[in-house]
């Protein structure tokens, strides 16, 4: 097929710009994951073309359409909370679509300087390149494309090989397309091998690393979801009707809840501006037997700032800086610290916070709440799937745990994104995660990733359910992502070898 092989400039990247777009469908809140091998396919057929043009602008295009529709949630942030000309906030996308564009065109420029267009040395490629998006400049490791097979057939894989290994069953199963679109393949045995590796990943379904934990006492949570709007959260004239909220909210469930958590930064304040706010519920903590963990911002005795979770209700009354804590360690780039120094320190302007803040320890003790142990990220930390992973490995927690604020980015797609990349986290490391989150969503997910409870955006209520921890570890929790990048290094190998 003339088209498939060899389409003008100008055709490939028209094509592959719709190809790129309807990838965002493939993820929440729309879950056509079947979208995500359609559009992988996309990815493929364009950074493939012997002719190098081509395949360099159509990949350029397919990013753009990718990365521009599904991360177009970051204008919302700039636009109704920077004061930025939403003309403004759109450029500011299309240039973070124009940076993320460069991993994809690496990943052509390597499969053709290697010479390698085998399915499984393009996945290996791919995985180095989106390795290389999770890490450089601290990461943005959105948009991976396992993360929309989380309720697909094949979301057994995710145990063993994490989201990794999702994103190389879609770019294998993609470049398999791809071949027979542009008849370079035997159909037969290309439609053979397409069979036995989903029927492969399917039956990894059925693989149990996990059981549910009879020996340990079940946990009654609340979930705390105040649904301060983000315009009033950091406004003083709204400061009390903040601790008030979280107030009403927090009552009825002392002496009823084993823990009550509450989201990132609930009340809008230094924590050692609020001490009395917080002692008050210590004391009640204590009396009535709950405990709370309450985001806060945390400076010490450093004057360093932290974006931080502490404990109440514990054995000891509560004291700034020796109350049990955890310290946000993947801060994010413009919106809580500015990378490089002073030389983009003019960006702040776009942000609401007004200071850099300060990182915690990678490795963090697990937060202790009614003997159990709680995994904690905040917001961001969560879509860093190595760091939960390491964390796990050298905590062993009971709980997953995640605290956020998405109101920065309203009823956009984003904050659905963000969820999605969440519940990666409790399939991958089978153990249940608690959300809690200002404005939603506030869920409960279990071991298989799979939303228990969950809240409705944009109301202020409180998600009370019974828990229980698992026992059991997964492949992933062992290994992290050593086994994916080790399979995909073999892969590599052996096609350069069998090139030879």
């Amino acid at each position: 097929m003339n088209f498939a092989k060899k389409p003008s400039i100008l055709t490939a990247c028209i094509t592959a710009l719709l190809l790129g777009a309807i990838g965002t469908f493939a993820y929440s809140p729309f879950d056509i994951w079947i979208l995500a091998f359609i559009s992988a396919a996309g990815l493929i057929w364009a950074a493939t073309f012997e002719q190098r043009k081509t395949a360099l602008w159509a990949t350029f295009a397919w990013s753009i359409g990718y990365f521009c529709t599904g991360v177009n949630w970051v204008s919302v942030s700039m636009t109704q909370f920077g004061g930025v000309p939403m003309i403004v906030s759109y450029i500011a996308v299309f240039l973070l679509a124009c940076y993320l564009a460069i991993y994809n065109l690496l990943f052509s420029v390597l499969s053709y300087k290697l010479r390698l267009n085998n399915p499984f040395a393009l996945a290996a490629i791919f995985t180095l390149t989106e390795y290389l998006r999770g890490v450089v400049f601290t990461g943005f490791p959105w948009l991976q494309f396992g993360y929309s097979l989380i309720d697909s057939p094949f979301a057994g894989i995710a145990p063993i090989f994490g989201v990794e290994g999702l994103t190389f069953l879609v770019i294998v199963a993609s470049s398999y397309l791809v071949k027979l679109l542009k008849q370079e393949c035997k159909p037969l045995k290309s439609l053979a091998l397409l069979a036995v590796i989903f029927s492969l990943s399917f039956a990894s379904r059925f693989l149990n690393f996990v059981q549910i934990d009879e020996e340990k006492q079940p946990l009654v949570v609340s979930l705390v979801q105040g649904n301060i709007e983000q315009k009033m959260k950091w406004d003083p004239a709204h400061f009390n009707y903040s601790v008030k909220t979280y107030e009403q909210l927090i009552l009825p469930h002392l002496g009823k809840s084993d823990v009550i958590i509450l989201p990132e930064s609930a009340i809008p304040a230094l924590e050692n501006q609020i001490g009395g706010i917080l002692g008050a519920l210590d004391n009640l903590s204590r009396q009535t037997g709950s405990e709370i963990i309450i985001g806060t911002l945390y400076e010490n005795e450093k004057a360093e700032l932290f974006n931080s979770a502490a404990l109440l209700g514990q054995n000891k009354p509560y004291d700034l800086h020796i109350s049990e804590r955890y310290n946000k360690h993947h801060l994010v780039p413009f919106g809580e610290y500015v990378p490089f120094g002073s030389v983009l320190d003019w960006m702040r302007e776009v942000f609401i916070l007004p200071i850099n803040l300060s990182q915690g320890s990678f490795i963090q003790s697990p937060m202790m709440a009614k003997n159990n142990h709680f995994n904690l990220a905040i917001c961001y930390e969560i879509i860093f799937g190595n760091q939960v992973q390491q964390n796990q490995q050298s905590q062993n927690a009971d709980y997953l745990l995640t605290i956020t604020n998405d109101a920065w980015f309203g009823s956009s797609i984003g904050p659905w994104q963000h969820f999605q990349m969440a519940r990666m986290r409790a399939l991958e490391l089978g153990k249940p995660l608690l959300r809690a989150a200002n404005t939603g969503i506030t869920a409960i997910v279990n071991a298989n990733g799979k939303v228990i409870q969950q809240l409705p955006q944009f109301t202020t209520d409180v998600l009370t359910t019974t828990v229980q921890p698992t026992k059991g570890e997964t492949p992933f929790k062992q290994f992290g992502t050593w086994l994916i990048y080790g399979f995909s290094l073999m892969c590599i190998v052996v096609s350069l070898f069998r090139r030879k």
